[in-house]
């Protein structure tokens, strides 16, 4: 039986906390951060920024909105203007120590004194950062476990993990703490967390300007994310944040896109049967399910795709932390540390492979975005998990759904889908490109 959480307080949207004052709404993000439980705080909240630092931070945005007409254009101009959101310990933040879910990070790098890129452009927007999460160390991994801080639990189900890598960022934002994080996703760190915890989160590409100066797992693989409470929130957020004009954001050939699903048993792993009906249900209400020709070419593209994901990033994650894993070992997660050192034995003719692999990943998806607007498919085939269940069989049953946009570099809008436990897992709407008309016309109510 599960062990229900007491009950947190409402997550409140972007609207609500942006008619508080900023007195208030730094006093409520404070009391919302006080009132979790201790294991979720400690496994969660790797740094809170103090109240009256926060509402100095807000007050510049009061100011702006006086007038009527004011209020209009700083709308227009700052559409998350005074918006506390948490960011994942893997950006910096200028004074605050980032330790990327380790204990050392921060005596080699040295605390930083500039803001990371996502930072500058949250606070251009108007956005003000409450504090950093605490991730799975250095985002190796998708269950919310942590050797140093704890192991993050589910905000709803205690005796449950929230989902990683982007834990913290993940469980605070559905414990209504704020209503807004930022996370990455390297392997299905935003889509595991986001569908377990019951949130929208969404991924960008890698390579963008968000993701370069994060401290890196996969530099090829990496992306920038965050998660949200409600589809409007998240639409609100992906207008703000994907830059483009409105006009270049591309529109659907038809009412509907053009989407395929695929369903639960096509997919060839085990599935939690509640979680195969719910996905099949909640993607049938907008795609279609896939034809065999659509589902044979997919899954021939994908071939070895597990495979070709771990000698990608293993071997990346080898080269960032190859000075490191001598002097520092014994400060490793001792399972990081091994897989980080192996990631520096792949042979050459299994690196060969991997590229070949993720070449036709790439293809395979090109030849599909080329008449379809989205791909759909589960994000998880089970709900979130005990400590128990976090397996290796249970990993790698994650990233056969998760590693085909990873390694295609493509981004991904996750949406929650309630169990009938009250637990939830997620669909992943994969797109060919961020500014997808697809995006807007899911979360203003598509589906």
């Amino acid at each position: 039986m599960d062990t229900i959480a007491p009950k947190t307080p409402a997550a409140l949207p972007f609207a609500a906390w942006q008619a508080m004052s900023p007195a208030a709404a730094a006093r409520e993000v404070q009391a919302r951060g006080a009132a979790l439980p201790p294991a979720l705080r400690a496994a969660a909240l790797a740094w809170l920024r103090p109240e009256r630092e926060l509402a100095a931070e807000m007050e510049g945005w009061s100011g702006l909105t006086s007038g009527r007409s004011e209020r209009a254009g700083v709308s227009a101009l700052h559409p998350l203007r005074g918006i506390p959101y948490f960011l994942k310990d893997l950006f910096d933040l200028a004074g605050a120590p980032t330790q990327a879910g380790s204990t050392f990070l921060n005596s080699v790098r040295g605390t930083p004194k500039r803001d990371s890129a996502i930072v500058r452009r949250l606070g251009e927007l108007g956005a003000v950062c409450a504090g950093k999460t605490h991730l799975v160390e250095f985002a190796a991994g998708l269950f919310g476990d942590n050797a140093h801080y704890g192991d993050c639990p589910h905000p709803h189900f205690p005796d449950r993990l929230s989902g990683g890598s982007s834990s913290g960022s993940a469980a605070l934002v559905a414990a209504g703490v704020v209503p807004f994080a930022i996370g990455t996703d390297t392997g299905g760190s935003v889509r595991v967390p986001a569908a377990f915890c019951g949130l929208y989160g969404f991924r960008l590409s890698p390579g963008g300007d968000f993701i370069r100066d994060a401290v890196p797992l996969s530099p090829t693989l990496d992306t920038a994310g965050w998660f949200t409470a409600n589809a409007g929130d998240m639409l609100a957020a992906w207008k703000a944040l994907v830059p483009c004009r409105a006009a270049a954001r591309g529109s659907l050939v038809g009412a509907e896109p053009r989407g395929c699903f695929l369903p639960a048993k096509s997919l060839g792993i085990p599935f939690d049967p509640d979680t195969a009906a719910a996905c099949d249900r909640a993607a049938a209400a907008f795609a279609r399910p896939a034809d065999q020709a659509t589902t044979r070419a997919l899954f021939a593209s994908w071939h070895d795709a597990i495979d070709a994901y771990t000698v990608t990033a293993l071997g990346e994650a080898h080269a960032v932390h190859r000075d490191w894993l001598a002097p520092y070992r014994e400060h490793y997660d001792a399972a990081i540390w091994q897989r980080f050192s192996d990631g520096g034995r792949f042979p050459a003719g299994k690196q060969r492979a991997a590229a070949a692999t993720i070449d036709a990943v790439k293809s395979g998806f090109r030849q599909y975005f080329a008449s379809h607007d989205c791909l759909v498919l589960p994000a998880t085939p089970f709900p979130a998990l005990r400590k128990a269940d976090c397996t290796p069989e249970a990993r790698k049953a994650l990233l056969a759904l998760t590693t085909p946009a990873s390694l295609a570099g493509l981004p991904v809008l996750t949406i929650p889908v309630p169990l009938p436990s009250g637990l939830t897992t997620g669909l992943q709407v994969i797109l060919p490109v961020a500014t997808s008309a697809v995006v807007p016309w899911v979360c203003s109510g598509g589906l």
